[in-house]
């Protein structure tokens, strides 16, 4: 992949003053909470290689994301923000999403004037803001994002995947792959399941029936 093909500065340059990239990560699961990541990237600050590697979140290999989002960390301006499993069966995934984008927006160490978000969704933050479908593809600062987000949530995984073994959580992240849907089956779902989901619900039913029975 040649750099002209990269995420770069270009979308950031069009904005005045302190601009910040978002993005959030795990909308699917079925378990965990869903987690964003605010940015503020100052290029004289940024080493050129790390700015030469920094891409989408899902074109990398799980050592790179980790390697680039400790860097990021010694280099950028970065807030994170969740919602619970609790939230997003409150006020649905979407919605969670949004207040995660707000929240990681509120820990940043400075505040914005810009904001670029993944997606076509406005969070309504208190800074100008513009939406952009692809934009972990087109921008340095949602790309940084959501390398930042993607390994704060999936640590965050593996270290329930130790308290909730039998989930495949280790790898799987919360995502319905076989390993996890045969855990529910099995084990039935935890208190960090997302209860508003439909492969959790079937689940719910199925315990409950069976209780009734007993």
């Amino acid at each position: 992949m040649s750099l002209s093909d990269m995420p770069d500065l270009a979308l950031e340059r069009e904005c005045d003053g302190v601009v910040c990239g978002i993005d959030e990560v795990g909308r699917g699961p079925l378990a965990g909470p869903v987690v964003a990541a605010a940015v503020i990237i100052d290029p004289a600050r940024l080493p050129r290689d790390l700015r030469t590697h920094i891409d989408d979140s899902k074109k990398l290999e799980r050592a790179a994301r980790e390697d680039y989002a400790a860097r990021l960390w010694e280099c950028a301006g970065i807030g994170i923000g969740a919602a619970s499993v609790r939230e997003i069966d409150h006020i649905n995934i979407l919605q969670a999403s949004l207040l995660a984008m707000r929240r990681a927006l509120d820990a940043l160490p400075a505040v914005p004037q810009w904001a670029l978000v993944d997606g076509n969704v406005n969070p309504k933050l208190p800074c100008r803001t513009r939406t952009i479908v692809g934009g972990d593809a087109l921008s340095l600062s949602i790309a940084a994002a959501s390398i930042v987000a993607k390994v704060t949530r999936d640590r965050l995984m593996r270290a329930l995947a130790r308290r909730y073994p039998g989930y495949g959580w280790e790898t799987n992240v919360g995502y319905a792959t076989a390993e996890h849907r045969n855990g529910l089956r099995t084990l039935g779902p935890t208190p960090h399941h997302r209860r508003s989901f439909a492969p959790v619900q079937v689940h719910l039913v199925f315990d409950s029936n069976s209780k009734e029975s007993d």
